[in-house]
């Protein structure tokens, strides 16, 4: 397997390693008052967050892998999601895995929709968010970039390591 292909299956664990832990800092107030955080303290939106990202860099890393290359320009997000779409339409791929990546994606940019309206919000007048409105979202995000990882990686791995045809006598 190509090292930046493995590079990015690692960064791709990573991240979701990072939103499970968030998760679990989440609910657990044992752990908050450890870190000495206020027991409220929730951190939905990364987790959906750092999910995306774990999607984003295995759907990358297939792409790599199939020698499909990306423009070093902005945007990667981008052409990483219709190139990825491209090959679940030529039947390549599952179509479940592009509609998790879409979900996925959906989520993250309605997030950033979100940052934009409070940030205007912010100008106005003083808010209050409830962090805690997250949490189903958060945890469906966990459960896709997980089936999403583990599904590319065995595509990868079967097309890296193709089994010998057999022989008939």
């Amino acid at each position: 397997m190509d090292s930046e292909v493995s590079l990015l299956l690692d960064r791709a664990d990573n991240e979701l390693l990072a939103a499970r832990s968030l998760s679990k800092l989440s609910e657990d107030n044992k752990l908050k008052t450890e870190m000495l955080l206020p027991p409220q303290t929730t951190f939905y939106s990364s987790v959906i967050s750092h999910s995306y990202y774990s999607i984003f860099y295995s759907a990358k890393a297939y792409l790599l892998h199939k020698n499909i290359k990306l423009s070093s320009e902005q945007g990667q997000h981008q052409q990483v999601y219709f190139k990825f779409k491209q090959l679940v339409q030529k039947g390549i791929l599952q179509e479940e895995l592009l509609d998790i990546y879409e979900d996925i994606k959906l989520k993250a940019e309605k997030l950033l929709e979100v940052l934009h309206e409070e940030k205007e919000k912010r100008k106005i007048f003083t808010y209050q968010t409830i962090p805690q409105a997250n949490k189903s979202p958060a945890q469906d995000s966990i459960k896709n970039a997980s089936f999403f990882i583990s599904h590319i990686k065995s595509f990868i791995n079967l097309q890296s390591n193709p089994k010998p045809a057999t022989q008939n006598p």
